[in-house]
């Protein structure tokens, strides 16, 4: 199960990873969100490997997604090592899909 980052210590404590990071920022009552949410899900189990998946709602962690300058959902963040490589907005699974592969 995706694990949602619940503040910025958990969110500064992720980003230490070594893997590809990848946060899905959402919300409750975004439909897009619910949506792309099961594709994404699902997805943590082919990447385990090589990629953390995670979750911030927007709502529940609103120092987190100020932090990140979140303004749409769901927002995808691509993170190695500490940095920022990439976002992607909006639910294009396909594309999320395939920033993973890229990325890792």
């Amino acid at each position: 199960m995706v694990r949602y980052l619940q503040n910025l210590e958990e969110y500064n404590q992720a980003l230490q990873d070594e893997k590809l990071v990848v946060i899905d920022f959402t919300a409750s009552w975004c439909g897009p969100c619910r949506r792309i949410a099961p594709s994404f899900e699902a997805h943590e189990a082919v990447v385990a490997e090589y990629c953390t998946l995670l979750k911030v709602d927007v709502d529940e962690a609103s120092d987190v997604s100020e932090e990140c300058g979140i303004t749409a959902m769901p927002t995808f963040i691509f993170f190695k090592g500490g940095q920022k490589l990439h976002t992607i907005q909006g639910a294009d699974w396909e594309a999320v899909k395939a920033k993973i592969e890229e990325l890792k």
